[in-house]
């Protein structure tokens, strides 16, 4: 298992994105969270298994219905020593 951060731009604040991946990441019972960030993207940061990429790829980038995804780029951490109480959605001071 890795950890992988992935950030998503697009129309992806005010559009329910982070409740909605939030949903299908705690019913998959991932570990990890999404934030808003301040330049308009989002930001998410899950456990993944090597052939789980690709589906919550598409699940990122389905969104929500009011969404609509540009880009989606990640990289794998070297280090996450984040602890994890499931799949959260976090708050950056001064974000939605």
């Amino acid at each position: 298992m890795e950890a992988y951060r992935f950030i998503i731009t697009g129309k992806v604040q005010n559009v329910s994105y982070r409740k909605s991946i939030q949903q299908i990441a705690s019913l998959g019972q991932l570990k990890g969270y999404i934030k808003n960030l301040k330049n308009g993207s989002v930001e998410v940061v899950v456990d993944l298994h090597d052939d789980q990429l690709d589906e919550f790829t598409q699940i990122l980038r389905h969104g929500s219905p009011l969404s609509d995804v540009e880009d989606i780029s990640y990289e794998v951490l070297s280090e996450d020593d984040l602890l994890y109480d499931g799949f959260e959605i976090r708050y950056e001071e001064n974000s939605s």
